[in-house]
């Protein structure tokens, strides 16, 4: 999971061909002004990160840590492209503001201390005043380290963005640092009030006991955590953001005897790292997972749309765990991938209904907030994603996986109370229901036309349908 479009991409900032003898000495002259001694350059940095950026909004409402049903920037997203696209798409979002997250480092964002002390937040200013300016909750992960808190160089025109190198956890002698890091970001945008520490125990895996190394991101957690609230004791911070990832039913090594079903069955050393968190942690405002509803071996057992119940189950176990602390997917995925990690393969209708019971499935098991990764691409077809890309001024047009989480957390709020409606008993196996007091949400899980008979209302349903009905 979580590992879609990571580079920060192309810098604005980049300097343009230089001409001339003198504009090349003149250029010489500013790289050594802005190289300090056994560090990279500087340019383009800055000492006060902490200085608060823009304007800071105030988010609707008193959300406090159920902040509803939102999605996660990835590496190109509405806030670059066309001004009209990207105006259609603040337009659009501004009906019916969603949380939004995104990430500190990768995914759009840039390096932000590329040297100890210096700063640069160029992309994330860009980021957070796109969801000011949709009327959005922003949500900060706090992922990833900048590279000389990892053992690698530092500078401005060093950061290695393989993948293997931004998925590297900060050395333990950098905890403090990468804390002091998440306080900054916290002071630069204050009226982000939602923060996730780091992003599924990357760089966290412990080779020698064949485990998760939950004691060194504990230890992390608990730093930044300290740090946050000493900065204002009204953030919220939540954790441990682990990929619930589950085995084949049929599978015994590592599989939980406790946590399973005709899904799968979760994997042990998650569930084991999860308590160390749980049990050891110094607080937490709401609790964070991410995960697939297929097996690790890519497989949706017994069917795509059984195999969502997955989100119940983990959801209940989570929630018993922590003390019903509110719960966060920062992702969850319905789709397996292909090889590069594309999910082309399914019809938008069947897409967006399994997207559907997904949620469906989360919300049962008492989750309140669910992040969807949006895989926007900069050009061309777009499956899966919110709305077309911003490229193009007729770009930035509303997408069905868009109408669906839009709907979804308008009808289906923080606080929603949940209600069982009738289901004639030959549609109970074809479809699958959510509802409170004054929507109900329906889905076709078959490749074909149906009827149905729900809440007293008789219909037709085409294949794959997701269908809103008014009580």
């Amino acid at each position: 999971m979580g590992r879609h479009g990571w580079y920060a991409g192309d810098r604005r900032w980049r300097l343009t061909a230089l001409v001339g003898v003198g504009v090349a000495v003149l250029a010489l002259v500013v790289t050594l002004l802005h190289t300090l001694p056994g560090d990279g350059s500087t340019a383009g940095t800055t000492p006060d990160g902490d200085k608060v950026h823009g304007t800071p909004a105030t988010p609707p409402g008193d959300l406090g840590p159920r902040v509803g049903w939102g999605f996660t920037h990835t590496q190109f997203s509405a806030d670059e492209g066309s001004g009209t696209a990207v105006e259609r798409v603040e337009e659009r979002l501004g009906e019916q503001p969603l949380p939004q997250i995104q990430h500190i480092m990768g995914w759009g964002a840039d390096n932000p201390e590329p040297v100890e002390g210096r700063y640069d937040f160029e992309e994330m200013d860009r980021r957070i005043d796109f969801v000011r300016a949709t009327g959005g909750t922003p949500v900060v992960t706090l992922c990833c380290a900048p590279d000389w808190m990892k053992g690698g160089r530092s500078g401005a025109d060093r950061t290695d963005w393989s993948q293997a190198a931004l998925e590297t956890a900060p050395e333990p002698e950098h905890f403090a640092d990468y804390a002091a890091l998440a306080a900054t970001v916290a002071k630069r945008y204050p009226d982000v009030r939602h923060f996730i520490v780091w992003n599924e125990f990357k760089g966290f895996w412990n080779d020698a006991e064949a485990r998760w190394d939950y004691e060194g991101y504990t230890e992390l957690y608990n730093l930044v955590h300290k740090a946050l609230k000493q900065v204002d004791e009204d953030i919220m911070v939540g954790g441990p953001y682990l990929v619930m990832d589950s085995l084949d039913p049929r599978q015994e090594q590592n599989a939980s005897t406790s946590l399973k079903g005709p899904w799968g069955a979760l994997d042990q050393r998650v569930l084991d790292a999860f308590d160390y968190w749980n049990e050891n942690k110094v607080g937490a405002d709401f609790v964070v997972v991410d995960g697939s509803s297929y097996t690790r071996d890519d497989e949706l057992v017994p069917d795509e749309f059984a195999a969502t119940d997955k989100f119940t189950a983990v959801s209940r176990w989570v929630r018993e765990r922590s003390g019903d602390l509110p719960l966060w997917w920062a992702e969850y995925y319905v789709e397996p991938a292909d090889g590069d990690d594309n999910r082309h393969g399914w019809s938008e209708n069947r897409r967006v209904a399994v997207h559907a019971s997904g949620l469906m499935a989360m919300a049962k098991g008492g989750a309140t907030s669910g992040f969807y990764w949006n895989p926007e691409e900069r050009t061309g077809e777009c499956p899966g994603c919110l709305w077309t890309p911003t490229d193009k001024s007729d770009g930035g047009e509303e997408l069905p996986m868009y109408g669906l989480l839009s709907r979804f957390g308008e009808e289906f709020p923080p606080g929603t109370r949940y209600e069982t409606v009738s289901v004639a008993a030959d549609d109970k196996p074809n479809v699958r229901v959510l509802a409170d007091d004054e929507a109900v949400l329906v889905v076709n899980t078959l490749d074909r036309k149906i009827g149905a008979d729900i809440d007293g209302q008789k219909f037709d349903m085409a294949a794959y349908e997701v269908k809103w009905l008014k009580r």
